[in-house]
């Protein structure tokens, strides 16, 4: 496991770079994973990064080491280790949409009393990647990483109404237990007598720009949700004010929704400036 050639060598005229073959070959492992986009038993993920089994788990050893895939302990299967998910942060952190999102939220959260979420599409569905805690704590244990579900949820429904349909197909297929990528994943999960009604759910989203759950998933916690959607109308992420049943008013033209509507469109509309700022200071 020596050097070889690699580095970047796409530039016209450029000599090819000197690498580290061995690194590279690691990278395989980890490009398998998470192109698997579910943890992997390590037949599957030698066999995606077209390695044998015994090459592959040497390379398995020294990334687990590294802390950037771990092995679960009940399951066997391998998923992304802590430095991973700190490289992660680290990536999601200097994106506009985080960026602009969190002092709003942490506003937001001031503001109504009531705990925020940032949540981003993740392989297997809406996925917490900021909570803002204020107001009295929850019997419902949300946290950053946190999935939620697509059909039972405030957040999930708004990924729902406003993700391009092979996105929330896969997220469908992972939720349900299907094949990733499966044709028909949204109609499986989704009772064919109940597929209209829910479709008529995702057209008053649109229509109102907000989601709502009262007593769903968890009884005794309702939510808001709103769509952060950037300046080609698509969807960057979700805030979503959660609170307890009685206590957070989710109203759809209550003060609660109309503070969360303008958060969620102040972002919106930061995203959507961002690309002539940038071209006017170029120029």
């Amino acid at each position: 496991m020596g050097k070889g050639a690699g580095g970047d060598d796409s530039a016209p005229g450029s000599k090819p770079q000197r690498g580290i073959q061995s690194v590279e070959v690691g990278g395989r492992v980890l490009l398998a994973l998470a192109q698997a986009r579910t943890p992997l038993a390590l037949s599957d993920l030698a066999t995606a990064a077209q390695l044998a089994p015994g090459q592959a788990h040497a390379y398995l050893v020294s990334l687990s080491r590294l802390g950037l895939i771990k092995r679960d302990d009940l399951s066997g299967r391998y998923e992304p280790g802590p430095l991973s998910l700190r490289l992660g942060l680290l990536h999601l952190e200097n994106q506009p949409a985080f960026r602009a999102a969190v002092p709003r939220v942490a506003a937001l959260a001031e503001a109504i009393g009531f705990s925020v979420a940032i949540c981003i599409a993740g392989p297997q569905g809406p996925t917490i990647v900021h909570y803002e805690h204020a107001g009295f704590p929850l019997h419902v244990n949300l946290h950053v990483g946190t999935v939620m579900s697509l059909p039972a949820t405030s957040t999930g429904r708004v990924f729902c109404t406003y993700l391009p349909r092979e996105v929330l197909d896969a997220m469908w297929a992972n939720q349900s237990g299907a094949a990733n990528g499966a044709i028909g994943a949204l109609s499986a999960m989704t009772p064919p007598d109940e597929s209209a009604a829910f479709e008529a759910a995702l057209n008053e989203i649109r229509a109102r720009g907000l989601a709502r759950s009262v007593d769903a998933p968890s009884p005794g916690i309702s939510s808001l949700s709103a769509p952060v959607l950037d300046g080609d109308g698509g969807l960057s992420l979700a805030l979503t004010v959660i609170g307890s049943t009685g206590a957070i008013d989710v109203a759809a033209d209550g003060p609660i929704a109309r503070a969360l509507l303008a958060a969620a469109h102040d972002i919106g509309a930061e995203l959507a400036a961002a690309p002539s700022l940038l071209a006017s200071s170029a120029t």
